[in-house]
């Protein structure tokens, strides 16, 4: 994923706040599958880590670009 544009940044920085707030959500929760609840917090730890990776990489190109 390489992001294109402002709408794509704005975009990716939504959907980044929606999945830290889910994962805050999952880590405070007991009971249930333990072991599901698990991966599905590891799941989105990377996926918010791969936004933020977007992010920082698009800021950068800007930043050598003099915008």
């Amino acid at each position: 994923m390489s992001l294109k544009n402002e709408q794509e940044l704005d975009n990716t920085r939504t959907k980044l706040a929606r999945l830290e707030a889910r994962c805050r959500t999952l880590c405070a929760q007991t009971g249930g599958d333990e072991e599901l609840r698990e991966m599905t917090i590891e799941s989105l730890k990377r996926t918010i880590k791969q936004f933020k990776d977007e992010i920082v990489r698009y800021q950068t190109r800007d930043l050598a670009r003099g915008v």
